[in-house]
């Protein structure tokens, strides 16, 4: 199991009391058509199926054999390749006691004519017909053994899962056994309370999640709840987070107008992977939502491409522009913090960019020793970036002299997967790596750069890590054991003696780290490592 992506969603964005989900009629009609068309596509396939297999042992058998082993020998004299299947003389519905039926069947123990005619007639045949005493009620309501009232449970069901406004959303892109799902975690600040609210179940291996609070359905008309998921496939799909159970993402860009057809009909088309303009031909890596321009999303992608969405748009699912400034995979992006048209941009071709989306002709590079993992603007210096790479280095560049980098952090010995800046504390940046350790760095003084805490967070390696947008001393961090914890900075004298100038954490009540509760080990401070 693992954890590829984690984002935050702010305090107050997510809708207090969720909808769930329930399909229209139309959406009904268009199910049970393609189910219908997915079920005759077998059907007619298996004739050729069957016609191959009888082939294939026709000409087995005309082919002379090697004497039979002893073992052979005893599977076809007892005939054990067919010991699993079923007798056809068996009833597994009958009375119970083994014996003829007196009121149906005849002295011989044949089944009457009329019953013979019932039992092979109509193919639509209730299967509960020959068991006896079973009795139907119209509805809930005239079954007297129902006595609860689903309306009521469904009310008191989505009242345990209302969002307070002073509740964290955390998503977390998760797979275990090739099964995928963003699982939404609601986190309790005040409380240490950390747990799954609800799941969002996906059709491949996430790869990248971004959070937008923009109203895909409204055009923009007011603000919602909304995660944008990059995954294997070329594909992003756009789902609605105030609506538990769906089954359907909200919009997918690059695919079908309809999201229900991602249903498919049993014959997928695979996508040719020449490049194109409109969409992607290979995996998701990366996502930017533009939140100065709202209805912008940004992806880039294993194809070098990097694509452009307007989802204001009447055909949001195709994207208005694509550049290939990256000779390799697009591995990460981000867009300036206050010039809005301005996107950062890095791949596994050892390279950084910087240009303007209006006129991309004129690119800014920034050569890197090694293949990029993350990159990030610096809030409060919107002219700086961080960008990690693959061979355990951090650095951080002024657009405006791209040759030299303003400093340069040894910060892991293994690949940099995990990098945030805060927004709210000048110069504290959160690094993870592939060697399990979670480091926070003072990077305020470029020409002193201090690793303030150093830990492993039992969250294997880490493969995310992420500042709360509203409290600049709690960070998320997720990896490969598949698990999430918070980490609460206030209690960590090192990080405390930095940023709020006192060393003494005697004051703090709260947990310094939070996981699951059913993760023992993200209750066990003890068995965090630290290395300050």
């Amino acid at each position: 199991m693992t954890i590829s992506s984690i984002v935050w969603v702010p305090k107050g964005a997510a809708k207090e009391t969720p909808t769930r989900f329930q399909l229209s009629e139309t959406e009904y009609e268009s199910i049970q058509s393609k189910i219908a068309t997915h079920i005759k596509d077998i059907k007619d396939e298996q004739p050729a199926a069957a016609s191959t297999i009888t082939s294939t042992k026709a000409a087995s058998n005309a082919t002379p054999t090697a004497a039979l082993t002893e073992e052979e020998a005893v599977i076809k004299e007892f005939d054990l390749d067919n010991y699993d299947n079923e007798d056809d003389n068996v009833d597994f519905m009958g009375d119970g006691e083994g014996g003829d039926d007196d009121d149906s069947d005849d002295d011989n123990g044949n089944m009457s004519a009329e019953e013979g005619e019932e039992e092979t007639g109509n193919d639509s045949t209730n299967m509960f017909a020959s068991v006896k005493g079973l009795t139907y009620h119209d509805g809930d309501s005239a079954d007297p053994y129902v006595t609860l009232d689903d309306s009521v449970n469904e009310a008191e069901e989505l009242e345990e899962m209302m969002v307070a406004p002073s509740d964290n959303l955390i998503l977390a892109a998760r797979t275990e056994d090739d099964i995928s799902h963003i699982e939404v975690y609601l986190y309790e600040g005040e409380e240490d309370n950390l747990f799954v609210h609800h799941d969002i179940m996906l059709p491949s291996f996430p790869l990248c999640l971004e959070w937008m609070n923009y109203d895909i359905e409204g055009k923009g008309q007011g603000k919602r709840s909304f995660v944008a998921v990059g995954t294997f496939d070329p594909e992003i799909e756009i789902w609605d987070l105030d609506v538990i159970d769906a089954s359907y993402p909200t919009l997918i860009l690059g695919g079908s107008t309809n999201p229900t057809e991602a249903l498919g009909t049993g014959k997928k088309k695979r996508r040719s992977k020449k490049p194109s303009d409109q969409y992607h031909v290979d995996a998701v890596m990366c996502l930017a939502w533009n939140k100065m321009h709202p209805s912008l999303l940004a992806s880039g992608s294993a194809d070098t491409t990097i694509k452009l969405w307007d989802l204001s748009s009447s055909t949001p699912e195709v994207a208005i522009r694509s550049f290939t400034n990256h000779k390799a995979k697009v591995q990460g992006l981000a867009w300036n913090p206050s010039q809005g048209q301005v996107l950062l941009s890095g791949g596994y071709d050892k390279q950084s960019h910087i240009f303007d989306t209006r006129t991309p002709a004129s690119v800014l590079s920034f050569k890197l020793t090694a293949d990029v993992e993350c990159l990030k603007w610096d809030p409060l210096h919107p002219e700086r970036f961080l960008v990690s790479t693959e061979d355990g280095i951090v650095k951080c560049f002024d657009g405006r002299s791209p040759k030299t980098p303003v400093f340069t952090i040894h910060a892991h010995d293994g690949a940099v997967s995990a990098l945030d800046v805060s927004s709210r504390v000048d110069g504290l940046v959160v690094t993870g790596s592939t060697d399990k350790a979670t480091k926070v760095w003072s990077t305020k003084d470029a020409t002193a750069i201090k690793c303030l805490a150093s830990r492993d967070l039992q969250v294997g390696k880490v493969y995310s890590a992420a500042f709360s947008p509203d409290d600049d001393m709690v960070v998320g961090v997720a990896g490969g054991a598949g698990k999430m914890m918070v980490w609460n900075l206030e209690g960590n004298a090192s990080v405390r003696r930095v940023v709020r100038g006192v060393d003494d954490t005697s004051d703090v009540k709260r947990k310094e780290f939070t996981g699951v509760e059913d993760d023992k080990e993200g209750d066990s401070e003890d068995e965090m490592d630290e290395d300050d």
